[in-house]
């Protein structure tokens, strides 16, 4: 793990004392002797801590035991990583150098910090991100992957890991010997690769996604005996725009996602045609600052947490998770997006995550280096995706069950696909068969011209599909009104039966059938799906959210009091 250079003042600002004084009032002071840790790997520290004199040893901690200095932090620094602003486990280790006075600022007040104090907020947000991306690029705090670097359970998890931005490293049996002898300890049988050591020191064998964010500490729920005003289903662009502006509103709010915030949107490689930002900016990266912005105004994040049902009928409006866990809410916004389509082949689902991807992320990227591939759908998701691979891939056949291009991908991306002499795209296609090693890994695919009928086969190992959208919308069923295709109505679109069986009145623009719940972005029926459109629309709801909010206030202070039972 290289170490971080301490005189970058983005990532380390200083700290004056007239700063520091302004920053007094929101923690208390500290004191800690030398050699005493302020916080450890997988602990939930306690905060934030500003330096008022001596030294701190900042340390990454591996779970195989290996300890390497990162920095060191003196008066005028302060000591924190952005998993302070959700009380997280730590990512690495602190240690007095020497005897310590420090001002601990506790997680809640960090947040008032970024509101009363901006142009000092903005120091330290911009650092926690800075120190974020930092630990991931050198793999420090996080699990280690025991595996084959090609393994699909291996890149199952990297995946998840590296969309939900959070660090780990990855060892090679082969290569590692340290690792070829926890394999022989706890996984003699290969099918209980790979392993996850976490940094508290336990192993899970080939574990679920879910099982290594509970492990991990990933997944706070501290809400259960509380009502949040609202609840988010649902962390790509429009539920984080929700988020983002809802909270600054001083809503309280909780976000909820099955896999990881960013949606399809996270999957885009670069994105060109969003507005204010002229040179493109990755869906990763458009979604990860949401994300941090979010959790700057206060919102809490439960992901991965899947949702099961919504009870409509109960008041407050009750979330069920998979694990029969509940959450209530005063109010719901459904930001659950939508999710590509899978090609009508029998066999499709034994090659997922051996050799059929629905993301292009530098993992899928590594794995197809100098190799063809065959990339399948017509819209800028699959033209972000091609651009992307085009630096990897030896050759992209780019299959397009239409005429052309130009129904529905941007001209700017069309041209620079036209303009790749290793991309060929392939009009009037479908791929027909899929057909693969005895250990399931994808070898060859057979496409078909829709028009001439002529077949053509060739050994290709890595087929992506981004072809149109089916909703996220089955854990709603027998709740709210739903289109022929499972889209949430909104607005104008609720049938009047449906209307009529409430009040008779037309719902707000972006209320479904059920008053109190919302829709917004890919899954709402009748939306654009494209992400300034789903990041308009989540903004849009808040203030609707607040005309909800405040008539259910009005109704309840309007109600009459109860009258006592009569004495005896």
């Amino acid at each position: 793990m290289p170490k971080v250079d301490p005189s970058d003042e983005r990532m380390f600002p200083k700290f004056s004392a007239a700063e520091i004084d302004r920053l007094c009032r929101f923690g208390h002071q500290q004191r800690y002797s030398k050699g005493q840790p302020l916080f450890v790997t997988g602990e939930i520290a306690p905060g934030m801590f500003l330096l008022k004199s001596g030294r701190a040893q900042v340390t990454g901690r591996d779970p195989l035991g290996h300890l390497t200095p990162i920095v060191e932090e003196t008066a005028g620094d302060f000591v924190a990583e952005v998993e302070q602003l959700s009380g997280r486990p730590a990512l690495v280790d602190v240690h007095a150098v020497d005897d310590i006075e420090a001002i601990l600022i506790p997680a809640e007040n960090l947040r008032s910090v970024m509101i009363a104090e901006p142009e000092l907020g903005d120091r330290i947000m911009r650092a926690l991100i800075l120190r974020r991306v930092s630990l991931i690029e050198a793999g420090a705090g996080g699990p280690v992957l025991i595996g084959h670097d090609d393994a699909p359970d291996v890149v199952r998890l990297q995946g998840f890991l590296a969309r939900n931005a959070y660090p780990y490293q990855m060892l090679d049996p082969a290569k590692d010997r340290d690792a070829a002898d926890l394999v022989d300890r706890y996984a003699p049988d290969s099918s209980n690769l790979p392993l996850a050591v976490c940094p508290k020191g336990t192993i899970l064998k080939n574990p679920s996604e879910a099982d290594l964010a509970r492990a991990l500490g990933m997944v706070r729920r501290d809400g259960r005996d509380r009502t949040y005003d609202v609840a988010i289903v649902g962390a790509g662009p429009a539920g984080l725009a929700t988020a983002v502006y809802a909270a600054s509103e001083g809503l309280s709010i909780v976000v909820f996602d099955a896999q990881a915030f960013g949606g399809q949107a996270g999957a885009s490689a670069r994105i060109e045609n969003y507005l204010g930002f002229p040179t493109g900016i990755s869906g990763r990266d458009l979604t990860g600052r949401a994300y941090v912005q979010a959790q700057k105004f206060g919102a809490e994040m439960a992901i991965p947490s899947t949702i099961a049902r919504l009870d409509c009928g109960h008041k407050p409006l009750m979330l069920e998770f998979a694990d029969g866990d509940l959450t209530k809410a005063s109010a719901v916004v459904i930001a659950s997006g939508a999710r590509y389509r899978r090609l009508d082949i029998p066999n499709l689902s034994e090659f997922e995550g051996r050799g059929v991807w629905y993301w292009a992320s530098p993992i899928e990227a590594r794995l197809c280096r100098r190799e063809e591939i065959v990339l399948v759908g017509g819209g800028n998701s699959a033209g972000q995706a091609a651009v992307f691979l085009r630096d990897y891939a030896a050759k992209i056949w780019l299959v397009v069950r239409g005429p052309s291009l130009s129904e529905s991908m941007s001209r700017y991306l069309i041209d620079r696909i036209y303009a790749t002499s290793t991309i060929e795209v392939l009009t009037n296609t479908e791929v027909v068969a899929l057909t693969g090693s005895p250990q399931r890994q994808l070898e060859r695919i057979r496409w078909r011209n829709r028009v001439s009928g002529e077949e053509t086969e060739r050994p290709v190992r890595h087929l992506f599909l981004f072809i149109g959208a089916e909703p996220e919308s089955g854990w709603l069923h027998g709740c709210v009104s739903l289109d022929a295709k499972g889209f949430v109505h909104t607005g104008a679109s609720v049938p009047q039966a449906i209307r009529s069986a409430i009040d008779g009145a037309e719902p707000l623009s972006l209320q479904s059938s059920i008053p109190g719940v919302f829709a917004v972005g890919d899954v709402r029926s009748g939306s654009v799906k494209r992400v300034g459109a789903a990041i308009g629309e989540g903004a849009e709801v808040v203030a609707q959210l607040h005309t909800y909010l405040a008539g259910k206030a009005k109704a309840a202070a309007e109600l009459p009091p109860i009258s006592p039972p009569p004495t005896k």
